[in-house]
């Protein structure tokens, strides 16, 4: 992620958990009278105010009118992200990102954009994830035109030049030296290096140093000919518009824009290795207290979209405060703290269940967890009262995030990218339709006796009196007897 409204930049940012967005009164509505019995209305309600177009070139416009406030976000988003990476290109999509509010034809000088952008009053950000790289502005509604076109010389006509280049691959660099003194980062690398072994390129945000190090203007532009073409980016304008003339001025300064080919037609992505066996592994930093993680392959968007609603269903139902799972785990006072996550993508997302615990607590602590999660198949642990209360909570929670346009627009950004408009229409009405039944189906088939991986951050004294292996923390995470694979 690269800040520049007058904030300092900070890393590439993953693994955030995301939800969808609808009305404040709709999802008080499912409160009051219960999820199930609006199963469908979600849906109209979003299609509502949500305008699509699919211009000659292949850019699809998304429109989304909120005249509270006379301002527009334009957001352009792009499928590319650090899923398109080789062992040879880590990073690159995130060093790209940085490169486009550089010079252009239309703004050869350098600052150009940047100046610009200031003279419109426009905050503006990008940000690369795993499937999508996203820009956008937020500008006063009468610089609507402006914005727009200021947004298309910087996805049709960059320079790359070479000084400009060397000059953001130090700042890029900076973002990674600053992401290695945190020792969370640390853990993270090492579990991703072990989730997805030889994938582990297409997660790896970040990147690699020596690849960063070595970047040249011609990988930028061979970036910008493969995945930046209009029918493999969305525009998002949302805010103080009226429709028609949003689709208008998109269609007479973006439908000039070429076509390109599939990029992956002649590129597709590999898939994601299933994991072998169990591992575990421990990373050595100065932290005060134990960090747990364990994480294994979850559904896709592409392979099984009816999992990845329930994934997200289940989350929120361990999570929930009072849920048998926390009281177990956490009231006991075995751990801390344990949270449960899904994270969507379309190249298989990860489930991740992380907590801290105390060196004492350690070796009882894991398979205390390990035990609670094989009980989730148990008759009653999940309630379809309990249920509605989760599904209606994760709506009224979500419809929060519509009330901001700026932050609503990243948002439908993130899903179209990710898993497209109409999995996101269906979003909230899939939740309400999960069952107890689809829970204990989602944990047998994702998590039961399944391969993961653990990983253990502590610092080296604790981890020198305790005398803990690697093998014998995959031994205490290993599946009690019974356990379904």
């Amino acid at each position: 992620m690269t800040e520049r409204n007058g904030a300092s930049r900070t890393a590439a940012s993953h693994r955030l958990h995301r939800v969808g967005v609808r009305h404040v009164a709709l999802g008080v509505a499912l409160l009051l009278s219960g999820a199930g019995r609006l199963a469908g209305a979600q849906r109209a309600e979003l299609e509502s105010f949500i305008q699509r177009r699919v211009l000659a070139n292949g850019l699809e416009v998304i429109v989304v009118e909120n005249r509270g406030v006379p301002l527009v976000t334009l957001e352009a988003v792009v499928k590319n992200g650090s899923f398109t990476q080789t062992a040879e290109t880590q990073g690159l999509a995130h060093l790209y990102e940085h490169m486009f509010f550089k010079a252009n034809e239309d703004h050869p000088r350098p600052d150009g954009v940047m100046n610009r952008a200031a003279g419109l009053g426009a905050v503006f950000n990008a940000e690369t994830h795993e499937e999508k790289v996203n820009y956008y502005l937020t500008i006063p509604a009468d610089s609507l035109e402006s914005g727009m076109r200021l947004l298309a010389s910087a996805l049709q006509r960059p320079m790359f030049l070479p000084q400009e280049l060397a000059a953001e691959k130090v700042v890029v660099l900076g973002e990674y030296d600053r992401a290695e003194s945190e020792p969370f980062w640390h853990l993270s690398q090492a579990m991703d290096r072990a989730l997805w072994r030889e994938a582990f390129p297409q997660k790896n945000v970040i990147g690699q140093r020596a690849v960063l190090s070595n970047v040249t203007p011609e990988q930028m532009r061979e970036i910008q000919s493969r995945y930046y073409v209009p029918n493999n980016t969305a525009l998002i304008i949302a805010g103080d518009v009226s429709p028609t003339d949003a689709f208008a001025r998109a269609e007479r300064i973006l439908g000039p824009w070429p076509r390109g080919a599939d990029p992956f037609a002649a590129h597709p992505v590999p898939p994601v290795p299933p994991l072998p066996r169990d591992t575990a592994l421990i990373v050595e930093q100065d932290v005060r207290s134990v960090v747990v993680m364990l994480q294994w392959h979850g559904p896709s968007v592409g392979a099984d979209p009816a999992a990845t609603f329930t994934a997200d269903v289940f989350s929120d139902y361990l999570n929930l405060d009072g849920s048998a799972f926390t009281t177990r785990l956490v009231d006991s006072g075995l751990w801390q703290g344990v949270l449960v996550n899904y994270y969507t993508l379309n190249q298989v997302g990860p489930i991740t269940v992380s907590g801290q615990t105390t060196p004492e607590k350690l070796r009882e602590a894991i398979p205390a967890l390990m035990r609670e999660l094989q009980r989730v198949t148990q008759p009653g642990y999940f309630t379809a009262d309990k249920l509605r209360e989760v599904t209606a909570k994760r709506g009224t929670d979500s419809a929060f995030g519509r009330e901001r346009t700026s932050g609503f627009a990243r948002t439908l950004g993130f899903w179209w990218s990710v898993a497209g408009l109409e999995y996101y229409l269906d979003y909230n009405d899939e939740m309400a339709r999960q069952t107890p039944d689809d829970l204990v189906r989602y944990a047998r088939t994702y998590l039961l006796g399944k391969p993961h991986v653990t990983g253990v951050m502590l610092d080296p004294t604790t981890r020198a009196t305790l005398d803990l292996s690697a093998d014998e923390l995959r031994r205490l995470a290993s599946w009690p007897a019974g356990a379904t694979r």
